[in-house]
């Protein structure tokens, strides 16, 4: 996982620990029911799901021999596009 989704995945868990914190019957403003966060959290969980659920897709495919032209034009990107995206990075050079 790189940096970003570790900062959001920490953030995520904060959140879920301070919400799960909170005690309505304490708390006599009406927007404090805490919801709708908790459903942004779970809408955010499951984007990172269905990223990985993507990728895991995209390897199967590319394991069976489907080409970078066929993946790209089921997920309507370019042929680079999609290689880009879910192809092993390509080594450098020491002069790169």
């Amino acid at each position: 996982m790189s940096r970003k989704h570790t900062t959001e995945a920490d953030e995520l868990a904060e959140t879920e620990a301070l919400l799960d914190q909170l005690d309505p019957a304490e708390i006599n403003v009406p927007a404090a029911d805490a919801s709708d966060l908790r459903r942004i959290g779970e809408a955010a969980e499951a984007i990172e799901r269905a990223r990985g659920a993507l990728a895991e897709a995209v390897a199967s495919a590319r394991s069976h021999g489907r080409s970078w032209g066929q993946i790209g034009m089921v997920l309507g990107v370019s042929r680079q596009a999609a290689r880009e995206r879910f192809g092993t990075p390509s080594p450098r050079s020491a002069t790169d």
